[in-house]
């Protein structure tokens, strides 16, 4: 059975609050990033949409800023799919603004980044899976830290990501790291479908949550409502809440 219930991000989730009061009866055990980047040369991130690299890596942009240590940040689509139907945002005009937006955010978190820009279309990465696999195929080294949303995430990119991060991962030999993103939509506090045994924290100081904040502020196109259609925001307060707690969780 693939899970106990349906990883579906309908509505608004489980509450900032829930998670809170669950960490602080249930804390999860800190890592430093220097310690889990110890014995890698480079950090590759790999992240399905532009914004899904700030949203839980800020801790090891920032220390592969402040250490030299060389980052790549893989952006496997162009985001263009977020606003489908918008009179406000046509894909090709959202798919540049989001990658100015990307450009922008790497700008204060981890200004030395190299980014690479796969072109895969948003919505169809789990289609895309063999081209993904040839392109990190030929980036990846052993001795890099793979970085990508976890594999069971929720968001059907994100778990084509993750999957197949995973497999090149075993292939290269490098290290992998996992990172949920969704999860904490769908999931609640001990829900068996997280690999919670493998899950700890990497605690921002003040001044790298602060600019956190600031590199997502820079995306613009996903954090205010469209008038044009109505909508709200992709990424509303209740959903940044979950994301920018003073800690990011990651899977080893």
């Amino acid at each position: 059975m693939d899970t106990v219930i349906p990883r579906l991000i309908q509505g608004q989730g489980t509450p900032e609050a829930q998670w809170q009061a669950w960490f602080s009866q249930t804390p999860l055990p800190v890592v430093a990033p220097a310690d889990l980047l110890r014995h890698s040369s480079r950090v590759v991130i790999v992240a399905p949409h532009p914004d899904d690299e700030i949203l839980t890596t800020a801790a090891l942009l920032r220390c592969c800023a402040d250490t030299d240590t060389p980052c790549l940040v893989v952006s496997v689509t162009d985001g263009e799919a977020s606003h489908l139907g918008s009179p406000l945002w046509p894909q090709q005009h959202l798919a540049r603004t989001r990658a100015l937006e990307s450009a922008a955010a790497l700008a204060l978190m981890a200004p030395a980044a190299q980014v690479v820009r796969l072109g895969l279309p948003d919505g169809g990465v789990a289609d895309c899976t063999a081209q993904l696999a040839q392109a990190l195929g030929g980036l990846l080294q052993p001795s890099d830290a793979l970085v990508c949303p976890w594999r069971n995430d929720g968001h059907p990119d994100h778990e084509a990501t993750g999957h197949t991060c995973a497999e090149v991962a075993r292939q290269v030999g490098c290290r992998l790291l996992e990172l949920p993103i969704w999860t904490w939509h769908w999931a609640t506090p001990e829900d068996p479908q997280v690999p919670w045994h493998r899950a700890a924290a990497i605690v921002l100081a003040p001044e790298q949550l602060a600019l956190k904040r600031q590199a997502l502020a820079c995306f613009h196109s996903q954090l205010l409502p469209d008038p044009s259609t109505g909508k709200e925001a992709i990424l509303p307060a209740w959903a940044t809440a979950r994301l920018l707690r003073p800690f990011e969780v990651v899977f080893v």
